[in-house]
């Protein structure tokens, strides 16, 4: 418990307001845990997995029409509609508040409330932000406790007076209709009704530590970024660290966890896995940008994650871990899922619950959305660093997109305001598959278009504003895994060989290797990406390092249309002269 006023009395509003029947606080205790496992187990929310083969492991169903997040129902509520900006649906505080109230009136009657104190973050850090999150589902407490810091520690850190982050979480009556996920980031503020999946209940996650903390950031002079950071580990012992942003489909979590290629493992190369998903990034004394992970696991797709794709991410599962909507093998009481391998089992259940057999059923066994909950010390390449209360310094950021042309394999920006730009303009193609068309542009600056808790534009100005803060500031690069041929191959190999991309990036970072300066800023020579043991022509990688004025300078029109006619205003002029510069370069 605690004697923090504020908390208290949030709690005492939340139980007028649900009418639970008990009240539990979450202490973080591992007999607490063991006992709402239990409970779980006990009521079906959650199935007890064989704990020889997958110790401490569990598997949860969401209900059939709750597998998602749900960002048309997600809403951004600040006083004036103009500042929520283009890229969020708005609602006023006002109104917000009474939809969420009146929907989670008494509809924790005949549950209990659990009371989650938690932190983003290592507590007792100056990057820590604590929250407190009621919620009717055992569920989310035991992902919460997996995801972040959860305890009587985060209490005692609050002390008596000090503020935090309210999370209201009710499962109500699960109706996709009456579905809400609301943001109030002037009240630090998350209210959650009708859902129990959890990109959408485990408030720690997208809600708090990037949308609430994206304006929080721009409030106390920091940044929330939908980016991994890992650290290199040189042959001498040196190590540096990058953070990426990617939009979904893109190879995130793979470069977050990426084993080198066996040329580089021999060298003495590694690399370490700081985080997958969010970075909180503030300037040091230094003047450098410092980096920490605020949560404290892995919330991963599982379907495609094998021994193959990301064995780090897979053995991230094998203790500890909870499993939702994916296929449970009758056989030996494990899980499966579509990639995971080619042994289907033949006696199983599919993700809702009914009898599945791989080997016959023309349908899919684990929903594509299925998703694994793994602590991220589970993870064979989890950094020594994951735990610092001071970060880890970034030598470079990393924007990347999914583009069939156009955009080279690696190129670098002039300085901080022309990445900015880089960063806004990031954008990937859909797939036929996808949509019925190909090369469809989907823009996500920054690939934060669905987090930022504030006007896009101003969210833009944030970023020039803190290059002006930052003596030492890291370089900034665009990646592009994904150039292909006429014939739709990918002409670049991916995954562990980004490793060879990665470290041209860094030996740019320590002034070791020039590079060619082109209409779009700075693109390497071949001769300065290492093709050591593998099977790769100098002249294909010439040709994915090939800027084409032409295609760029279309590129240049479309970018105008997308800021003219998406965001319209509140573009700070620094990308407006990138912009012009761009045309200018193309014309030349």
């Amino acid at each position: 418990m605690t004697n923090n006023k504020k908390v208290l009395q949030f709690v005492q509003e939340s139980v007028e307001l649900a009418t639970p029947d008990k009240v539990v606080w979450i202490d973080g205790s591992q007999e607490q845990i063991d006992a709402l496992r239990a409970e779980a187990v006990s009521t079906g929310e959650l199935v007890k997995l064989n704990q020889e083969l997958l110790p401490d492991c569990y598997l949860h169903r969401t209900v059939v029409n709750d597998v998602a997040r749900v960002e048309a129902r997600t809403v951004i509520c600040l006083p004036k509609e103009e500042d929520a900006g283009p890229t969020n649906i708005w609602k006023s505080p006002e109104e917000g508040y009474r939809m969420c109230k009146e929907i989670a009136r008494g509809k924790m009657a005949g549950r209990t409330m659990y009371v989650i104190p938690y932190s983003m973050g290592v507590v007792g850090s100056s990057f820590s932000k604590i929250g407190i999150e009621v919620t009717d589902s055992i569920y989310v407490v035991l992902n919460m406790i997996i995801m972040t810091r959860v305890g009587n520690m985060c209490l005692d850190a609050l002390g008596e007076d000090g503020d935090f982050i309210k999370g209201f979480h009710a499962k109500c009556d699960i109706d996709e209709e009456n579905r809400w996920i609301m943001h109030f980031p002037q009240d630090n503020a998350i209210w959650s009704v009708n859902s129990g999946y959890g990109g959408n209940v485990l408030l720690g996650k997208k809600c708090f530590a990037l949308r609430i903390a994206s304006y929080l950031g721009r409030e106390e002079g920091w940044m929330a970024e939908h980016m991994l950071i890992l650290g290199v580990k040189a042959p001498d012992g040196s190590k540096k660290y990058v953070a990426a942003a990617f939009p979904s489909a893109c190879g995130k979590t793979n470069l977050a966890m990426l084993i080198p290629p066996k040329s580089f493992l021999d060298a003495g190369y590694e690399v370490e896995c700081v985080g997958d998903d969010i970075a909180w990034i503030r300037v040091g004394e230094d003047g450098r940008l410092w980096a920490v992970n605020p949560e404290n696991g892995f919330f991963g797709v599982a379907p495609g994650t094998n021994k193959k794709s990301n064995p780090n991410a897979l053995a991230a599962t094998q203790k500890g871990t909870i499993f939702t909507d994916v296929v449970q093998n009758l056989d030996n009481n494990t899980v499966w899922w579509e990639g995971l391998d080619k042994n289907p089992p033949e006696h199983a259940l599919d993700w809702k619950g009914n009898p599945w057999n791989g080997k016959t059923s023309d349908v899919k066994g684990a929903h594509p959305n299925s998703r694994f909950t793994a602590p991220a010390k589970n993870c064979p390449c989890v950094s020594p660093e994951f735990d610092s209360k001071t970060g880890v310094p970034l030598s470079a950021i990393i924007f990347g997109g999914r583009r069939a042309s156009t955009t080279p394999l690696v190129y670098q920006s002039r300085d901080w305001n022309h990445g900015v730009f880089v960063g806004s303009i990031m954008s990937s193609e859909t797939t036929a598959a996808a949509t019925g068309a190909v090369g469809v542009l989907r823009h996500d600056p920054m690939a934060m278009k669905p987090f930022i808790g504030y006007h896009v534009g101003d969210y833009f100005q944030h970023w020039i504003d803190m290059g002006k803060k930052i003596s030492n500031p890291p370089k900034i690069f665009n990646v592009n895994w994904f150039r292909q041929n006429e014939k739709g191959e990918f002409l670049w190999p991916g995954f562990g060989d980004n490793m060879r991309v990665l470290k041209w990036i860094l030996d740019r970072c320590e002034g070791k290797v020039d590079a060619k300066e082109t209409a779009i800023g700075y693109v390497p020579y071949a001769k300065d990406i290492d093709l050591t043991g593998l099977d790769y022509s100098v002249e294909t990688l010439e040709s994915i390092l090939e800027v084409d004025k032409k295609k760029w300078a279309a590129e240049a029109e479309e970018i105008t249309g997308y800021y003219n006619n998406t965001i319209k205003d509140r573009i700070p002029q620094e990308l407006w002269d990138s912009l012009e510069t761009l045309k200018k370069n193309c014309e030349a």
